[in-house]
């Protein structure tokens, strides 16, 4: 429920506070006072566009802050955004500037205005003359339908929904494995070809690698060759020349001659020692390298053709061989793919006739549900427009369907089917005993049209979660008893649910539980407007003003009593 809407410098509203209760609560003004303005900040709470023309003139910035009672689900999600509940309550804010830039807030957390929209149909339903012009759309008098069937047509709606997301699915994936046959075919080759040199050359793991070590080897055999003698002869010389380790041996026999003399001396000694068996193992070492070093023309010239086969490999498919053996691996499983896209086509083909067996089930399901729905809504209607004042209107709900060859097999026959399923909704209207049903845009006045789209909403509204309803003047183009009875209708619906209604009507006005005149004034220069809360005595001199122009009237102010006693009277019968 909203308690408290605040709205700063927007349109002829420089700053007012609107305080709503439960129950119905009715705002009236004088043309151009305003009255649109506080539907325009509702919208602008429940994340609608931003127009920066609505900033008021001369001001920065338009503001609007709404106080909202909310239930555990809202503040979940209140919670997810990062906002705060507090006392059950949480702030929604908007911001505009006059240059067009819009702000948006959540419980004291700035939020996408994304944010606001996914609570909106959580917290209020709108409804506007704009509202007039949905109802004559198909898809709209389809939803009407739905919504009053409410969770016997919405599961069904659900898995049809599902169902039909996963064949729309199936045929796209069918459509591009059948359709791109040539494409695949195309790659499929490309494919073998790169597969069939990669197997001709046979590539092991980490070939690439070893085989450049031993081609460096191979390719410089003498020089190895030559390198590992001199070295050898430098550790160890076959003749009488000084090597190392006639020099360490010497090094170890002066220092094992004082070794009686010193410890330290013996301790030297000793680690000379060590180092003569080490170059003792280092030139064995060299001398068994240098004899195993060969010049093998013969196998130098295998290893460079195996290397040039393999970066033949390397140029196309990777890297090194590791990457052309994954990409190998990688395209053996395309390929298999490719090669089994028909028995794929196949399967998607056999898959697409199960899911439509599933659909057109699903489908036949769904319309008996809208049918029996229609058939309880046209009837609820039609109770409600003889409430209205019009006591020989008839409301029938047309369930209709088109043939279509490709369509879905229900009853013996194939239909047209969408996300929605087969049906084709229309309401029709028989204003007048004996007159023919015709369809709403033909057979309805604006007036009738208004009483018609009332009575459909407060239908809903009892099937509806929503804690708060706002009409929008959808009284336009109605007066006299028929206003009445448009009053007593939002009083009914006022006993369960939060209603706020905008009107020029005083047959409406007269049954508020809160009744709020936006006052008009102007400096001569500038016009703003307030809104004021009305006491019983203020009732009754906006009533006279609405009905007679004239807030001093006495025949007026009789005729506006008249109507609150009227009102009173038959609340208290309702009740």
């Amino acid at each position: 429920m909203i308690e408290e809407i605040r709205i700063s410098s927007l349109g002829v509203i420089e700053e007012s506070v609107l305080e709503l209760g439960p129950g119905l609560n009715v705002v009236t003004g004088e043309t151009g006072a305003g009255k649109t303005m506080l539907v325009t900040a509702l919208g602008l709470l429940l994340g609608d566009r931003a127009d920066a023309g609505a900033v008021r003139s001369g001001a920065k910035a338009a503001r609007v802050e709404g106080l909202v009672a909310v239930d555990e689900a809202v503040s979940a999600q209140v919670d997810e955004f990062g906002g705060e509940v507090e006392d059950g309550t949480v702030v929604l804010a908007r911001q505009m500037s006059a240059e067009g830039r819009s702000r948006a807030f959540l419980g004291g957390a700035a939020v996408p205005v994304s944010a606001l929209q996914s609570l909106a149909d959580l917290i209020v339903a709108v409804h506007g003359q704009s509202d007039q012009h949905r109802l004559l759309r198909a898809e709209a008098q389809r939803d009407a339908v739905d919504g009053f069937a409410a969770t016997s047509v919405a599961a069904l709606k659900q898995d049809y929904a599902q169902a039909h997301a996963l064949l729309k699915q199936v045929e796209g994936e069918l459509a591009e494995v059948v359709g791109a046959a040539r494409e695949r075919a195309r790659e499929a080759d490309v494919l073998r070809l790169g597969l069939a040199e990669i197997e001709a050359v046979d590539p092991q793991s980490g070939e690439d690698v070893s085989l450049a070590h031993e081609e460096a080897r191979l390719g410089f055999a003498d020089t190895l060759r030559a390198a590992a003698e001199v070295a050898r002869e430098a550790l160890s010389s076959d003749g009488d020349a000084a090597d190392a380790l006639g020099t360490v041996a010497a090094a170890r026999r002066a220092l094992d001659s004082v070794r009686e003399h010193d410890e330290e001396a013996g301790r030297l000694g000793d680690r000379v020692a060590e180092i003569s068996y080490l170059l003792s193992d280092v030139a064995a070492d060299v001398a068994s390298y240098a004899s195993g070093l060969e010049t093998d023309p013969a196998r130098l010239a295998v290893v460079s053709e195996r290397r040039a086969a393999l970066t033949a490999l390397t140029r196309k498919y990777g890297e090194t061989i590791d990457e052309v053996l994954a990409w190998a691996q990688v395209s053996a499983a395309r390929l298999l793919e490719l090669d089994n896209s028909e028995g794929r086509a196949d399967e998607l083909r056999a898959q697409r006739a199960d899911l439509r067996v599933e659909l057109a089930g699903l489908a036949a399901r769904l319309s008996k549900a809208r049918q029996e729905a229609a058939a309880e809504l046209a009837q609820a209607v039609s109770a409600e427009l003889t409430a209205l004042a019009m006591p020989h209107a008839r409301i029938e709900i047309r369930i209709g369907r088109t043939p279509d060859p490709d369509g879905l097999e229900v009853d013996g026959q194939t239909w047209r089917f969408t996300g929605s399923g087969i049906d084709q909704v229309e309401i029709l209207l028989a204003a007048n005993t004996g007159s023919e049903a015709r369809p709403l845009h033909k057979g309805a006045s604006g007036g009738e049209l208004s009483r018609v789209m009332l009575a459909i909403e407060v239908v809903l509204a009892g099937t509806s979660p929503v804690p708060t309803f706002v009409f929008d003047e959808v009284d336009a183009g109605v007066g006299g008893k028929a206003a009445v009875e448009i009053g007593r209708r939002l009083a009914a619906l006022a006993r369960s649910a939060q209603v706020l209604v905008v009107t020029h009507l005083p047959q409406v006005a007269a049954f508020a539980d809160r009744h709020v005149v936006v006052a008009k004034s102007s400096d001569g220069t500038v016009t703003t407007s307030g809104l004021e809360v009305l006491d019983a005595e203020g009732r009754v001199r906006e009533l006279s003003r609405m009905l007679a122009g004239l807030e001093a009237s006495e025949t007026a102010m009789a005729h506006a009593q008249e109507l609150l006693d009227v009102a009173r009277e038959a609340r208290a019968e309702a009740r």
